[in-house]
C-alpha cells in the first residue's frame, strides 16, 4: 500500500532522505487567546508563513490555553496522524508558573533533539542577550514526527523556523519515516503514549 507520503519522499544532493512538501501542524498555546472567537496570533502566524513560503502546506491550527494536557492532547492527536509530518507549538515556554509547553510536550518524545534547543538560545543570543537564557524551547521526534517547542513571540519564531526548522525538517521527517510502510494513523500505544 502507498502513501501519500510515499509520493512526496525522496533523496536530497547528499542522498539523505526527505519529504517535500511538508504537512505541518501548528499549536499556538495562550490562555488569553483561547476563548476569543477570532484571535490575534503572531507566532502561529509567523509559523505558517515561513513554512509556506518554503512551499510547504499548513495541514491544521489549534489553539489551546496554558494547560499541560490540552497541550498534550493536542500535540498528540497531531503525531498520530499520518497527514501531519511536523508539530510547531508557540507559546508557554519562558519561566511562569504556567509555562509548561516543553514539558507537556517533551513527555511525547521517543528522542530528544538537544541541539534545537542549543542552537535556538544561541541566535536569540544575538537578538535579544541574555534574555535568551529564558527560553525553554526544544524540539524531538515523537510518534516518528519532528516537534518543535517554541516561543510565542513573533521573532522567535521567525528565526527558529527561518534559521533552524524549516531548512532541516524535511530531512528529519524523512530519517524519522523511511521505514514505514503504510499510511494508516499510527496507534499511540505502540510508542508507549496512552491516555
Amino acid at each position: 500500500m502507498t502513501s501519500d507520503t510515499d509520493d512526496r519522499r525522496s533523496t536530497d544532493d547528499h542522498g539523505h532522505d526527505i519529504i517535500d512538501p511538508l504537512y505541518v501542524g501548528i499549536v499556538t498555546v495562550s490562555s488569553s487567546r483561547a476563548g476569543d472567537e477570532d484571535p490575534d496570533d503572531p507566532g502561529g502566524d509567523t509559523v505558517r508563513d515561513c513554512f509556506e513560503a518554503a512551499g510547504h502546506e499548513v495541514r491544521e491550527r489549534l489553539l489551546v490555553r496554558d494547560d499541560y494536557s490540552a497541550i498534550r492532547t493536542a500535540v498528540r492527536g497531531l503525531v498520530a496522524r499520518r497527514d501531519i509530518d511536523v508539530v510547531c507549538t508557540t507559546g508557554g515556554t519562558g519561566v511562569t508558573a504556567d509555562d509548561v509547553s516543553p514539558e507537556a510536550v517533551s513527555s511525547l518524545f521517543e528522542r530528544e533533539l538537544p541541539g534545537f534547543g542549543e542552537l535556538f538560545r544561541s541566535l536569540s543570543w544575538d537578538e535579544v542577550g541574555t534574555r535568551a537564557m529564558a527560553s525553554r524551547a526544544t524540539a524531538g521526534i515523537a510518534v516518528e514526527t519532528p516537534v518543535f517547542c517554541l516561543p510565542g513571540s513573533q521573532s522567535a519564531c521567525e528565526t527558529a523556523c527561518e534559521e533552524l526548522i524549516v531548512p532541516e525538517t524535511p530531512h528529519l521527517a524523512g530519517l524519522a519515516t523511511r521505514h514505514r510502510t503504510d499510511g494508516t494513523d499510527q496507534s499511540l500505544v505502540e510508542y508507549g503514549i496512552e491516555d
